[in-house]
């Protein structure tokens, strides 16, 4: 569907979360005033694209990047979450790509990016309310032995496998089309591991480009 597209892989143990503080405020604060680099807009434009490709409509369920710009464009911040949740927010905005992170412990099998067949489960909330929806044949979705991990590609999180306070183990993936140069993904990848190190300085990180071959 999309032989531009690369994905970083991240995978993380001896990891530490904790509370949002002044350091993770004020990394979301600089990136939501970042303009962002020269290619972003012809990134989201790939992103938009990609989405229609397989029935989605960018402009209500746009992906992930894209959402917290808006939300940074319309409120001037983001509201803080958690120190790991605050970080990589804070790096998807600063290079404009969308960034996955996830509990590795709560995952059943190896994560994997899909074409649905439909009737998948994910769960999800709904007015503050578990609720499990099915999804539409032919989305991209991630997933892992027991449902969908995440719905269109990197609109939607499910619940079961959020980085948590108590996580340790973690699974982070950045996410890349065209015009986004492999360099900068890789630099997002680096910068998200010091971060990460500022938590936790013995933490041990595994960084795999995933693409096609030329």
């Amino acid at each position: 569907m999309r032989p531009d597209f690369a994905a970083l892989s991240i995978s993380v143990v001896g990891a530490q979360n904790a509370a949002s503080d002044p350091w993770c405020t004020e990394q979301l604060r600089l990136a939501c005033a970042d303009e962002g680099p020269e290619w972003l807009e012809a990134h989201l434009e790939a992103w938009r694209d990609a989405y229609r490709a397989f029935g989605a409509k960018p402009q209500r369920t746009p992906c992930s990047v894209e959402a917290l710009r808006k939300r940074a464009l319309r409120d001037g911040i983001l509201p803080p979450m958690n120190a790991v949740v605050d970080l990589y927010n804070a790096i998807s905005l600063r290079y404009g790509l969308p960034i996955g992170g996830e509990d590795a412990h709560a995952y059943s099998g190896t994560p994997r990016l899909v074409v649905a067949g439909g009737m998948e489960p994910f769960d999800t909330t709904r007015s503050g309310e578990s609720e499990v929806e099915t999804v539409e044949a032919g989305e991209v979705v991630w997933c892992d032995d027991r449902g969908v991990t995440c719905r269109r590609w990197n609109w939607r999180q499910g619940v079961r496998t959020r980085i948590t306070d108590e996580s340790t183990a973690m699974w982070f993936v950045l996410e890349r089309l065209e015009s986004m140069p492999i360099s900068a993904l890789l630099q997002a990848g680096e910068d998200l591991i010091a971060g990460l190190k500022r938590l936790a300085p013995s933490l041990e990180a595994t960084m795999q480009l995933l693409r096609r071959p030329d």
